[in-house]
């Protein structure tokens, strides 16, 4: 089974923080989040990309002539 086949696992840290109450934070705070939340979904793209990269040269590479 590929990864992208397996169901995301419950609890993962995105699910856990978009049932966060966002109430008590100040506005601050709500900035600093965002800010954090930005940094992170900067590094996964970026991880993506190269796992994306990494397949298509693996791809590539072992695809039969003529395909």
């Amino acid at each position: 089974m590929d990864e992208d086949d397996r169901p995301r696992p419950r609890g993962d840290a995105a699910s856990k923080l978009a049932a966060d109450d966002l109430s008590p934070y100040s506005q601050d705070e709500l900035a600093e989040r965002v800010a954090l939340l930005e940094a992170e979904i900067a590094r996964v793209e970026k991880h993506r990309l190269k796992a994306a990269a990494h397949r298509n040269a693996a791809d590539s590479l072992f695809r039969k002539p003529g395909s």
